[in-house]
Protein backbone atom coordinates (compact mmCIF):
# COMPACT_ATOMS: atom_id res chain seq x y z
CA UNK A 1 0.00 0.00 0.00
CA UNK A 2 2.73 2.40 1.00
CA UNK A 3 4.07 1.97 -2.54
CA UNK A 4 0.61 2.35 -4.14
CA UNK A 5 0.40 5.90 -2.54
CA UNK A 6 3.62 7.16 -3.86
CA UNK A 7 2.40 5.91 -7.20
CA UNK A 8 -0.72 8.30 -6.38
CA UNK A 9 0.78 11.33 -4.94
CA UNK A 10 3.80 11.26 -8.11
CA UNK A 11 0.23 11.11 -10.45
CA UNK A 12 -1.42 14.25 -8.55
CA UNK A 13 1.50 16.41 -8.70
CA UNK A 14 1.87 15.74 -12.27
CA UNK A 15 -2.06 16.67 -12.83
CA UNK A 16 -2.32 20.14 -10.80
CA UNK A 17 1.33 20.84 -12.64
CA UNK A 18 -0.05 20.65 -15.57
CA UNK A 19 -1.64 24.14 -16.61
CA UNK A 20 -3.43 22.67 -19.62
CA UNK A 21 -5.03 19.93 -17.93
CA UNK A 22 -6.62 21.65 -15.10
CA UNK A 23 -9.58 23.04 -17.40
CA UNK A 24 -9.94 19.88 -19.61
CA UNK A 25 -10.66 18.22 -16.19
CA UNK A 26 -12.84 21.18 -14.37
CA UNK A 27 -13.63 23.70 -16.58
CA UNK A 28 -15.12 21.51 -20.19
CA UNK A 29 -17.26 19.04 -18.70
CA UNK A 30 -19.20 21.81 -16.95
CA UNK A 31 -19.67 23.69 -20.25
CA UNK A 32 -20.46 20.55 -22.03
CA UNK A 33 -23.07 19.31 -19.69
CA UNK A 34 -24.69 23.56 -20.14
CA UNK A 35 -24.40 22.88 -23.66
CA UNK A 36 -25.28 19.24 -24.21
CA UNK A 37 -28.12 19.15 -21.96
CA UNK A 38 -29.77 21.95 -24.20
CA UNK A 39 -28.87 20.77 -27.29
CA UNK A 40 -29.32 17.41 -27.40
CA UNK A 41 -32.92 16.73 -27.69
CA UNK A 42 -35.71 15.51 -29.47
CA UNK A 43 -38.52 18.20 -29.06
CA UNK A 44 -38.79 20.60 -31.95
CA UNK A 45 -39.96 24.23 -31.70
CA UNK A 46 -39.94 27.22 -34.25
CA UNK A 47 -40.64 24.96 -36.46
CA UNK A 48 -40.87 27.10 -39.59
CA UNK A 49 -44.22 27.31 -41.48
CA UNK A 50 -45.58 28.47 -44.50
CA UNK A 51 -49.33 28.64 -45.08
CA UNK A 52 -51.09 28.63 -48.33
CA UNK A 53 -54.46 30.06 -47.10
CA UNK A 54 -56.82 29.69 -50.24
CA UNK A 55 -60.06 30.14 -48.45
CA UNK A 56 -59.78 33.15 -46.57
CA UNK A 57 -62.32 32.52 -44.57
CA UNK A 58 -62.87 33.28 -40.17
CA UNK A 59 -62.49 29.34 -40.11
CA UNK A 60 -59.02 29.01 -42.04
CA UNK A 61 -57.72 32.22 -40.13
CA UNK A 62 -58.95 30.17 -36.81
CA UNK A 63 -56.44 27.06 -37.93
CA UNK A 64 -54.16 29.72 -38.65
CA UNK A 65 -54.45 31.65 -35.48
CA UNK A 66 -53.83 28.21 -33.95
CA UNK A 67 -50.89 27.54 -34.90
CA UNK A 68 -49.35 31.18 -34.49
CA UNK A 69 -50.14 30.89 -30.78
CA UNK A 70 -48.41 27.23 -30.39
CA UNK A 71 -44.83 27.74 -28.95
CA UNK A 72 -43.60 25.13 -31.86
CA UNK A 73 -44.65 27.25 -34.44
CA UNK A 74 -43.29 30.32 -36.41
CA UNK A 75 -45.04 31.25 -39.77
CA UNK A 76 -42.53 32.45 -41.81
CA UNK A 77 -44.11 32.66 -45.47
CA UNK A 78 -47.21 33.23 -46.64
CA UNK A 79 -48.58 32.54 -50.13
CA UNK A 80 -51.54 31.94 -52.17
CA UNK A 81 -49.42 29.51 -54.26
CA UNK A 82 -48.60 25.97 -53.49
CA UNK A 83 -45.41 25.81 -55.63
CA UNK A 84 -44.30 28.64 -54.51
CA UNK A 85 -44.44 27.49 -50.86
CA UNK A 86 -43.18 23.96 -51.73
CA UNK A 87 -40.08 26.16 -53.31
CA UNK A 88 -39.67 28.04 -49.70
CA UNK A 89 -39.33 24.10 -48.51
CA UNK A 90 -36.88 22.82 -51.31
CA UNK A 91 -34.89 25.99 -50.46
CA UNK A 92 -34.71 25.03 -46.65
CA UNK A 93 -36.33 28.15 -46.19
CA UNK A 94 -39.30 26.77 -44.24
CA UNK A 95 -39.86 23.17 -43.23
CA UNK A 96 -43.42 22.63 -43.66
CA UNK A 97 -46.51 23.89 -45.62
CA UNK A 98 -49.93 24.11 -45.01
CA UNK A 99 -52.26 24.22 -47.51
CA UNK A 100 -55.92 25.04 -46.48
CA UNK A 101 -57.86 24.65 -49.79
CA UNK A 102 -60.82 26.92 -51.52
CA UNK A 103 -64.56 26.30 -49.58
CA UNK A 104 -62.93 24.76 -46.44
CA UNK A 105 -65.40 26.50 -44.61
CA UNK A 106 -68.22 25.88 -46.36
CA UNK A 107 -67.75 21.68 -47.21
CA UNK A 108 -67.20 22.04 -42.82
CA UNK A 109 -70.43 23.60 -42.10
CA UNK A 110 -72.31 21.60 -44.92
CA UNK A 111 -71.17 18.34 -45.18
CA UNK A 112 -69.04 18.54 -41.43
CA UNK A 113 -66.37 17.59 -43.64
CA UNK A 114 -62.83 20.09 -44.13
CA UNK A 115 -59.17 18.89 -45.59
CA UNK A 116 -56.21 20.45 -44.56
CA UNK A 117 -53.16 19.39 -46.32
CA UNK A 118 -49.37 19.36 -44.73
CA UNK A 119 -46.22 19.09 -46.90
CA UNK A 120 -43.45 18.27 -44.52
CA UNK A 121 -40.04 18.31 -45.40
CA UNK A 122 -38.78 14.69 -44.27
CA UNK A 123 -35.43 14.41 -45.13
CA UNK A 124 -34.97 13.82 -41.53
CA UNK A 125 -37.62 11.08 -40.79
CA UNK A 126 -37.60 11.41 -36.83
CA UNK A 127 -38.07 15.67 -37.38
CA UNK A 128 -40.54 14.92 -39.73
CA UNK A 129 -42.67 12.46 -37.45
CA UNK A 130 -42.76 15.25 -34.93
CA UNK A 131 -43.94 17.82 -37.13
CA UNK A 132 -46.77 15.55 -38.39
CA UNK A 133 -48.14 14.65 -34.65
CA UNK A 134 -47.54 18.78 -33.50
CA UNK A 135 -50.08 19.54 -36.42
CA UNK A 136 -52.50 16.55 -35.57
CA UNK A 137 -52.83 17.38 -32.19
CA UNK A 138 -53.02 21.35 -33.30
CA UNK A 139 -55.95 20.27 -35.68
CA UNK A 140 -57.75 18.03 -33.33
CA UNK A 141 -58.18 20.99 -30.06
CA UNK A 142 -59.28 22.96 -33.31
CA UNK A 143 -62.27 20.52 -33.99
CA UNK A 144 -62.99 20.39 -30.31
CA UNK A 145 -63.11 24.09 -30.09
CA UNK A 146 -65.63 24.03 -33.17
CA UNK A 147 -68.25 21.45 -31.14
CA UNK A 148 -68.67 23.52 -28.36
CA UNK A 149 -68.75 26.30 -30.16
CA UNK A 150 -71.44 24.89 -32.98
CA UNK A 151 -73.36 22.23 -30.90
CA UNK A 152 -75.67 22.84 -27.76
CA UNK A 153 -75.12 21.55 -24.78
CA UNK A 154 -78.02 18.96 -25.71
CA UNK A 155 -76.19 17.89 -28.86
CA UNK A 156 -73.01 17.22 -27.25
CA UNK A 157 -74.34 15.27 -24.29
CA UNK A 158 -75.73 12.90 -27.28
CA UNK A 159 -72.15 12.72 -28.70
CA UNK A 160 -70.38 9.39 -27.48
CA UNK A 161 -66.89 9.71 -27.74
CA UNK A 162 -63.78 8.03 -25.54
CA UNK A 163 -61.98 9.68 -23.24
CA UNK A 164 -58.41 9.28 -22.05
CA UNK A 165 -56.45 10.57 -18.71
CA UNK A 166 -52.99 10.26 -18.99
CA UNK A 167 -50.50 9.82 -16.20
CA UNK A 168 -46.99 9.87 -16.68
CA UNK A 169 -44.37 7.75 -14.18
CA UNK A 170 -41.65 9.47 -13.10
CA UNK A 171 -40.89 12.63 -15.77
CA UNK A 172 -44.41 13.79 -15.28
CA UNK A 173 -44.01 17.12 -17.12
CA UNK A 174 -42.37 15.32 -20.03
CA UNK A 175 -39.10 17.34 -19.86
CA UNK A 176 -37.02 16.23 -22.16
CA UNK A 177 -33.91 17.80 -19.91
CA UNK A 178 -34.97 15.36 -16.99
CA UNK A 179 -34.12 12.47 -19.31
CA UNK A 180 -31.23 13.42 -20.92
CA UNK A 181 -28.78 14.48 -18.05
CA UNK A 182 -28.53 11.64 -16.57
CA UNK A 183 -27.13 10.11 -19.53
CA UNK A 184 -24.89 13.15 -20.45
CA UNK A 185 -23.47 13.14 -17.13
CA UNK A 186 -22.33 9.34 -17.76
CA UNK A 187 -21.14 10.60 -21.22
CA UNK A 188 -18.66 13.65 -19.17
CA UNK A 189 -17.11 10.62 -16.78
CA UNK A 190 -16.51 8.64 -19.57
CA UNK A 191 -14.86 10.82 -21.79
CA UNK A 192 -12.84 12.05 -18.96
CA UNK A 193 -11.98 8.69 -17.43
CA UNK A 194 -11.07 7.52 -20.69
CA UNK A 195 -8.85 9.80 -22.62
CA UNK A 196 -7.27 11.28 -19.35
CA UNK A 197 -6.20 6.88 -18.76
CA UNK A 198 -5.90 6.26 -22.38
CA UNK A 199 -3.19 8.64 -22.59
CA UNK A 200 -1.19 8.11 -19.25
CA UNK A 201 1.34 5.55 -19.34
CA UNK A 202 1.43 6.73 -23.50
CA UNK A 203 2.67 10.23 -21.41
CA UNK A 204 5.40 8.25 -19.76
CA UNK A 205 6.67 6.81 -22.78
CA UNK A 206 7.14 9.84 -24.46
CA UNK A 207 9.04 11.35 -21.84
CA UNK A 208 11.41 9.06 -21.08
CA UNK A 209 9.76 8.29 -17.26
CA UNK A 210 8.81 5.01 -18.20
CA UNK A 211 12.02 3.09 -18.11
CA UNK A 212 13.04 4.33 -15.00
CA UNK A 213 9.96 2.90 -13.25
CA UNK A 214 10.47 -0.47 -15.09
CA UNK A 215 13.96 -0.26 -13.42
CA UNK A 216 12.14 0.22 -9.88
CA UNK A 217 10.90 -3.00 -8.06
CA UNK A 218 6.93 -2.37 -8.42
CA UNK A 219 5.11 -4.72 -9.53
CA UNK A 220 2.32 -4.00 -12.15
CA UNK A 221 -0.54 -4.67 -10.54
CA UNK A 222 0.79 -1.84 -8.19
CA UNK A 223 2.01 0.26 -10.96
CA UNK A 224 -1.36 0.10 -12.95
CA UNK A 225 -3.33 0.66 -9.41
CA UNK A 226 -1.52 3.73 -8.53
CA UNK A 227 -2.28 5.30 -11.98
CA UNK A 228 -5.89 4.13 -12.05
CA UNK A 229 -7.09 5.39 -8.50
CA UNK A 230 -6.10 8.86 -9.27
CA UNK A 231 -7.83 9.29 -12.16
CA UNK A 232 -10.89 7.58 -10.31
CA UNK A 233 -10.99 9.81 -7.60
CA UNK A 234 -11.47 12.77 -10.30
CA UNK A 235 -13.81 11.36 -12.20
CA UNK A 236 -15.78 10.66 -8.83
CA UNK A 237 -15.62 14.51 -8.50
CA UNK A 238 -16.92 15.22 -11.59
CA UNK A 239 -20.05 12.57 -11.25
CA UNK A 240 -20.55 14.90 -8.01
CA UNK A 241 -20.09 18.21 -9.67
CA UNK A 242 -21.99 17.09 -12.38
CA UNK A 243 -25.15 16.01 -10.09
CA UNK A 244 -24.71 19.30 -8.27
CA UNK A 245 -24.67 21.54 -11.25
CA UNK A 246 -27.87 19.31 -12.66
CA UNK A 247 -29.89 19.93 -9.20
CA UNK A 248 -29.17 23.85 -9.14
CA UNK A 249 -29.26 24.66 -13.14
CA UNK A 250 -31.76 22.43 -14.97
CA UNK A 251 -33.67 20.87 -10.94
CA UNK A 252 -33.20 17.06 -11.82
CA UNK A 253 -34.83 15.28 -9.52
CA UNK A 254 -33.03 12.47 -7.46
CA UNK A 255 -35.08 10.62 -6.56
CA UNK A 256 -33.07 7.66 -5.46
CA UNK A 257 -30.27 7.23 -3.08
CA UNK A 258 -27.02 8.85 -4.45
CA UNK A 259 -24.80 6.67 -2.32
CA UNK A 260 -26.73 3.81 -4.76
CA UNK A 261 -25.34 6.24 -7.68
CA UNK A 262 -21.73 6.62 -6.55
CA UNK A 263 -21.73 3.25 -6.15
CA UNK A 264 -22.31 2.47 -9.17
CA UNK A 265 -20.17 4.99 -10.97
CA UNK A 266 -17.05 3.56 -8.40
CA UNK A 267 -17.38 0.28 -10.45
CA UNK A 268 -18.46 1.32 -13.67
CA UNK A 269 -15.25 3.83 -13.57
CA UNK A 270 -12.61 0.83 -13.12
CA UNK A 271 -14.03 -0.47 -15.95
CA UNK A 272 -13.54 2.94 -18.37
CA UNK A 273 -10.04 3.77 -17.03
CA UNK A 274 -9.11 -0.06 -17.35
CA UNK A 275 -10.07 0.23 -20.77
CA UNK A 276 -8.16 3.34 -20.95
CA UNK A 277 -5.14 2.03 -19.25
CA UNK A 278 -5.40 -1.39 -21.60
CA UNK A 279 -5.51 1.10 -24.28
CA UNK A 280 -2.33 3.12 -23.22
CA UNK A 281 -0.37 -0.28 -22.69
CA UNK A 282 -1.33 -1.22 -26.51
CA UNK A 283 -0.18 2.20 -28.18
CA UNK A 284 3.07 4.25 -28.37
CA UNK A 285 2.02 7.68 -28.84
CA UNK A 286 -0.50 10.11 -27.40
CA UNK A 287 -1.87 10.49 -30.77
CA UNK A 288 -2.27 6.61 -31.50
CA UNK A 289 -4.10 6.33 -27.55
CA UNK A 290 -6.61 9.30 -28.49
CA UNK A 291 -7.53 7.80 -32.09
CA UNK A 292 -8.34 4.51 -30.80
CA UNK A 293 -9.99 5.51 -27.46
CA UNK A 294 -11.90 7.75 -29.87
CA UNK A 295 -12.96 4.80 -32.13
CA UNK A 296 -14.28 2.70 -29.30
CA UNK A 297 -15.67 5.88 -27.61
CA UNK A 298 -18.01 6.58 -30.58
CA UNK A 299 -19.48 3.21 -30.93
CA UNK A 300 -19.80 3.01 -27.16
CA UNK A 301 -21.87 6.22 -27.01
CA UNK A 302 -23.85 5.96 -30.32
CA UNK A 303 -25.18 2.29 -29.11
CA UNK A 304 -25.72 3.36 -25.25
CA UNK A 305 -29.01 4.20 -25.44
CA UNK A 306 -28.53 7.76 -24.63
CA UNK A 307 -30.33 9.28 -27.85
CA UNK A 308 -31.80 6.41 -28.94
CA UNK A 309 -33.61 3.08 -27.36
CA UNK A 310 -31.69 0.33 -26.95
CA UNK A 311 -35.50 -1.23 -27.70
CA UNK A 312 -35.69 0.17 -31.19
CA UNK A 313 -32.17 -1.31 -32.19
CA UNK A 314 -32.02 -4.16 -34.40
CA UNK A 315 -31.72 -7.49 -32.79
CA UNK A 316 -27.78 -7.64 -33.17
CA UNK A 317 -27.38 -4.34 -31.61
CA UNK A 318 -29.40 -4.83 -28.57
CA UNK A 319 -26.75 -7.85 -27.83
CA UNK A 320 -23.79 -6.11 -28.84
CA UNK A 321 -24.80 -4.10 -26.07
CA UNK A 322 -23.99 -6.82 -23.60
CA UNK A 323 -20.36 -5.65 -24.08
CA UNK A 324 -21.25 -1.68 -23.72
CA UNK A 325 -20.84 -0.47 -20.24
CA UNK A 326 -22.27 2.82 -21.32
CA UNK A 327 -25.47 0.93 -21.72
CA UNK A 328 -25.47 -0.75 -18.05
CA UNK A 329 -24.00 2.65 -16.09
CA UNK A 330 -26.90 5.36 -18.32
CA UNK A 331 -29.79 2.09 -17.46
CA UNK A 332 -29.04 2.54 -13.91
CA UNK A 333 -28.53 6.13 -13.44
CA UNK A 334 -32.12 6.93 -14.74
CA UNK A 335 -33.23 4.19 -13.13
CA UNK A 336 -32.00 5.48 -9.38
CA UNK A 337 -32.56 9.58 -10.24
CA UNK A 338 -36.04 9.15 -11.54
CA UNK A 339 -37.20 6.17 -10.47
CA UNK A 340 -36.04 5.84 -6.91
CA UNK A 341 -34.58 2.22 -8.07
CA UNK A 342 -32.83 0.35 -5.37
CA UNK A 343 -30.02 -1.93 -4.87
CA UNK A 344 -31.93 -4.74 -6.04
CA UNK A 345 -33.72 -3.66 -8.62
CA UNK A 346 -30.21 -2.52 -10.24
CA UNK A 347 -28.46 -5.65 -9.23
CA UNK A 348 -28.48 -7.41 -12.32
CA UNK A 349 -26.64 -4.50 -14.35
CA UNK A 350 -24.88 -3.71 -11.44
CA UNK A 351 -23.05 -7.45 -10.98
CA UNK A 352 -22.48 -6.93 -14.61
CA UNK A 353 -20.07 -4.03 -14.14
CA UNK A 354 -18.37 -5.66 -11.73
CA UNK A 355 -17.43 -8.69 -13.63
CA UNK A 356 -16.86 -6.48 -16.27
CA UNK A 357 -14.32 -3.92 -14.29
CA UNK A 358 -12.84 -7.16 -13.00
CA UNK A 359 -11.95 -8.42 -16.40
CA UNK A 360 -10.60 -4.98 -18.09
CA UNK A 361 -8.39 -4.58 -15.07
CA UNK A 362 -6.61 -7.81 -15.02
CA UNK A 363 -6.41 -7.52 -18.77
CA UNK A 364 -4.47 -3.86 -18.72
CA UNK A 365 -2.03 -5.21 -15.42
CA UNK A 366 -1.29 -9.09 -17.84
CA UNK A 367 -0.95 -6.20 -20.87
CA UNK A 368 1.51 -4.38 -19.18
CA UNK A 369 4.91 -5.50 -19.55
CA UNK A 370 7.78 -4.21 -17.28
CA UNK A 371 11.20 -3.97 -19.22
CA UNK A 372 14.10 -3.23 -17.56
Amino acid sequence: MRTIRYIIQKEFIQVFRNKRMMPIIFVVPIIQLLVLVNAATFEMKNIRMAVVDLDLSGSSRGIVSKFEGSPFYEITYTSFSVGEAVDQVQQGKTDMVMVIPQDFEKNLVRENNGRVQFIINAINGASAGLMNAYSTQILMSYNRDILFEWLTPAELSGIRAIRSENSYWYNPKLNYKTYMVPGILVLLVTIIGFLLSGMNIVREKEIGTIEQINVTPIRKSQFIAGKLIPFWIIALFELAFGLIIGKLVFNIPVVGSPWLIFLSGAIYLFIILGFGLLVSTMTSTQQQAMLVSFFFMVIFILMSGLFTAVESMPQWAQEFNRINPLAYFIRIMRMVMLKGSTLQDISEPLISLGIYGAVVISLAVRRYRKVA
